[in-house]
């Protein structure tokens, strides 16, 4: 008999010895530790819990050749009962936020919910060794959450809702289509679905589409005086940089006009109010921390945390371009174009071209089908100009639903909602849940 068969003979016979003592933390822990795959299981304090572990699942490196070997993908589980409600987190980076003792989704507040939460390929805990980024695949990506839902679903019997928050949301979104059947509901949070590395249509949001007319003008003007002030600004900005030790691919001043063209995606992603923004008779310092606490450069160094997700971007899920227009009379960039690759990335990785395959398969599937998903965006938010909420027609779905929170930014969330908006969403849930 094989080691499989002989673990779900395990489970089942726990389970059928001790459904009634779930409680029972050892017991429950025991479960865990019977499912094929599974180890290092690890209890963690919860104050929203019954119980709560952290473990790692054995997963294939590609799911096509599975002689290409193993990694061992880390997952922090949060129990309430096993005939409750199942939230699979499809996260898109790490899962490190979990491990906090107060940690919860808000859909496992609303709903009562059991929490597994799935760090995403390639970051933090779950790097396969050797690493060979040809693998970092969206759909081996997919594989392992389709493998987590399959191992999990012996012991947790309830409806199952998938979900994620950007990088997650499109997680979410590619998951539910990729394996329509793997759960009952599915909620995307301000998640995106790129066409190119460089998408396009961020540009154009953030030029004339984003919050009003003279709130454009006064970001634009501050992205100009930030250029006029680099000249003053370029000692501190030198300074900072070093006392971060931060390391760049690119000369620190081009870093510096970089910053400059972040600062709008980055002020108007999470609802910065423009009126944070410092007058003509601020000085140099006033103008230089306002800099740093919208678009610090951080954000272009290396070693960057998140350059798994940068082989991706470039890879197949896309990402946002520069327009140097606002700041072209005093920068010395000749072109933004490609700057993902030149910026965030090391040589050896820059040979990876965007395949659109992905983005049209998805977006086949949501215009064709209807699952019970729910999408959700902000208002102001830029990663909604590259939403499905400007393109998908609901109207003649029966479940499909996008909803868009009034100058919402990329905290959009169910709680956050207009009254009418949240308690449409959460009756719809229910209904799906029941």
């Amino acid at each position: 008999m094989n080691k499989k068969r002989l673990a779900l003979l395990g489970v089942a016979a726990l389970m059928a010895l001790g459904l009634a003592a779930q409680n029972d933390s050892t017991l429950f822990m025991r479960q865990l530790c019977a499912l094929e795959g599974i180890s290092d299981v690890k209890p963690l304090e919860t104050s929203t819990f019954k119980e709560k572990y952290v473990l790692k699942m054995e997963q294939q490196v590609d799911w096509k050749t599975l002689s290409k070997g193993t990694l061992k993908e880390r997952i922090i589980i949060g129990m309430k009962g096993l005939n409750k409600p199942t939230i699979i987190v499809t996260e898109g980076y790490f899962a490190n936020y979990g491990i906090s003792s107060d940690y919860e989704e808000e859909l496992s507040r609303l709903f009562d919910a059991n929490v597994i939460l799935c760090e995403y390929r390639y970051f933090d805990e779950s790097v396969p060794q050797p690493t060979n980024w040809d693998y970092m695949t969206v759909d081996n990506s997919l594989a392992d959450y389709h493998h987590v839902r399959q191992t999990m679903g012996q012991l947790f019997t309830g409806k199952w809702i998938s979900t994620g928050i950007s990088k997650g949301g499109q997680t979410t979104m590619f998951y539910r289509a990729t394996y329509p059947d793997d759960v009952d509901v599915s909620v995307s949070y301000v998640a995106p679905l790129n066409r190119a590395i460089e998408d396009g249509r961020h540009e154009k949001f953030l030029a004339k589409q984003v919050g009003t007319k003279a709130e454009r003008k006064v970001v634009k003007q501050a992205m100009q005086e930030f250029m006029k002030r680099k000249k003053d600004l370029m000692p501190l900005f030198h300074e900072y940089c070093t006392k971060h030790d931060y390391h760049f691919y690119l000369p620190e001043e081009d870093i510096y006009d970089y910053c400059v063209l972040e600062y709008p995606f980055a002020l108007w992603q999470w609802g910065t109010p423009v009126s944070t923004i410092p007058s003509l008779d601020d000085d140099d310092n006033t103008w230089f921390s306002n800099l740093m606490n919208v678009a610090e450069p951080d954000y272009f160094r290396y070693p960057n945390k998140y350059m798994p997700f940068d082989v991706q971007a470039i890879k197949e899920l896309g990402y946002y371009g520069y327009s140097l227009k606002p700041i072209k009379k005093w920068t010395s960039l000749k072109s933004t174009k490609g700057y993902l690759k030149k910026i965030m990335l090391p040589d050896s990785l820059r040979h990876y071209e965007f395949d659109a395959t992905l983005y049209k398969r998805t977006v086949k599937f949501l215009k064709k089908e209807d699952p019970t998903h729910i999408f959700i965006y902000g208002e102001i938010d830029p990663w909604s100009a590259s939403g499905v909420c400007t393109w998908l027609n609901c109207k003649k779905k029966k479940n499909m639903r996008v909803y868009v929170q009034p100058r919402g930014s990329h905290g959009s969330r169910i709680s956050n909602m207009p009254e009418d908006m949240k308690a449409e969403i959460i009756e719809r849930l229910t209904k799906w849940l029941q």
